[in-house]
């Protein structure tokens, strides 16, 4: 911020008047960059301040929009969680996804030992592999507003065809930060599920879940831009995507250099950092889980 810009926001944009003691001045909400002593000098600037104000908000949200995001990291042994959600578990006792790789280095230990079964990071006894007790204890935790819980009874109750049931549930989730949620709540805005159709909304969510972190919602926003012929964000949201080991976004990438919206330098620069993530993401703790769910999804069963 420059002095002059500093100046200004010790003083009322509107009557001018010098925040002090008796002076407390109030940013705008929407643009952080004018302030006023009352609502009345607010509501009397804003036919003045109304397009710069929009332009400045619209470069803020861009500023967020457009951080490269992190993905979500195994509880247990810290590596980037795997995109695959085959690859993932869920764990009903404490509300957690951990990798393959945890689970089965668990499940090994524990025969190996003659120990009995225990949940792979809360520790305490392992809930009973059914059905009715997973249900159970999704429905206690959602109780409790666990962000986790409540996206999982917005997908049974989805499933079931109560999309007002989804709705309330994802609602909840979302205000509590959960990027599936929001990712989920724009597809019913898109498709009109359960609620009448908003694409206002729909983008609003779509953002909201890629500036948490859904690789999904990014690759969405970035096909969204590409369709509008904004092959600069396009690029951007791609890009995110790709830095987090998402395929298709390189795929998608490579289809913009060779259209000539994108040099082939900064592909290049794109590909080796996605290949970073993914070898990230490798373990022999991992391979060795995987392999098993592999040899699970054969035999019919789970081997540990």
């Amino acid at each position: 911020m420059t002095d002059t810009n500093a100046d200004m926001m010790m003083c009322c944009a509107s009557c001018g008047i010098m925040a002090g003691d008796n002076i407390k001045l109030r940013t705008c909400t929407a643009c952080k960059s004018a302030r006023y002593c009352s609502i009345k000098c607010q509501k009397e600037h804003r036919s003045q301040h109304k397009r710069a104000c929009k332009k400045r908000a619209t470069e803020l949200r861009d500023e967020v929009l457009f951080r490269q995001t992190e993905g979500a990291d195994c509880p247990i042994c810290l590596l980037p969680m795997p995109l695959d959600p085959d690859k993932l578990a869920m764990i009903s006792c404490c509300g957690r996804k951990i990798c393959a790789g945890c689970e089965f280095a668990n499940a090994l230990r524990e025969l190996e030992e003659g120990l009995k079964p225990t949940c792979p990071f809360c520790r305490l006894p392992a809930p009973r592999d059914d059905e009715k007790t997973f249900e159970a204890n999704m429905k206690r935790r959602a109780e409790v507003d666990d962000p986790l819980a409540l996206q999982w009874m917005g997908v049974e109750c989805q499933q079931k065809g109560d999309y007002s049931g989804a709705f309330e549930f994802w609602t909840r989730a979302a205000e509590l930060g959960d990027s599936e949620s929001h990712y989920q709540l724009s597809v019913m805005y898109h498709g009109g599920y359960g609620v009448e159709k908003d694409e206002k909304k729909e983008i609003h969510h779509l953002e909201e879940a890629a500036i948490g972190g859904d690789i999904g919602a990014r690759v969405d926003l970035g096909v969204l831009e590409q369709g509008n012929g904004r092959f600069e964000r396009a690029e951007k949201h791609f890009t995110i995507a790709a830095n987090l080991g998402c395929e298709d976004a390189i795929n998608k990438l490579g289809h913009l250099q060779l259209r000539g919206f994108m040099s082939y330098k900064d592909l290049n620069t794109v590909i080796h950092t996605h290949q970073a993530a993914l070898d990230a993401m490798k373990s022999s703790q991992r391979e060795a889980g995987e392999a098993n769910l592999r040899r699970a999804a054969r035999e019919g069963g789970y081997d540990s």
